[in-house]
């Protein structure tokens, strides 16, 4: 919109013209979420939602390292059993131990890591008892 206001024409109305000339245009159809309800409108508010929502939308952590790969180790295992390909599986263990490994070489700030390598072994073994092979 870049025109601007005529004289003598309240602010109100010149809006409301606009709003109504676009949707006439449909220019209002086919947005991302017509006719959904707003998402956490059932939840307290939380002034600092928009904070919450980006750190979830771009995978951001605020836990100390310690705790941060606790939790990646603990996805990697999930993916790893979801893994299409024994190769995928190793792939995915390999990246999250060399992580562990490096973690144990200079110890992390927080709390203690208490997380020892991912047998790869093992869980592909087990993958291969899951997926019959």
């Amino acid at each position: 919109m870049t025109e601007r206001k005529p004289p003598g024409v309240s602010f109100e109305t010149w809006v409301d013209k606009q709003i109504r000339e676009a949707t006439e245009r449909g220019e209002f159809a086919g947005l991302a979420g017509a006719g959904k309800p707003l998402p956490h409108l059932d939840q307290p508010y939380d002034e600092m939602w928009w904070i919450k929502e980006k750190m979830s939308r771009e995978h951001l952590s605020c836990l100390p390292p310690g705790l941060a790969l606790r939790k990646e180790a603990e996805d990697a295992l999930a993916a790893a059993a979801e893994a299409p390909t024994e190769a995928a599986l190793r792939r995915i263990l390999t990246a999250v131990n060399d992580r562990i490994h490096a973690a144990l070489r200079t110890p992390l700030e927080g709390p203690p890591l208490r997380l020892a390598p991912v047998d790869i072994d093992e869980e592909a073994r087990k993958w291969r008892e899951a997926h019959g092979s």
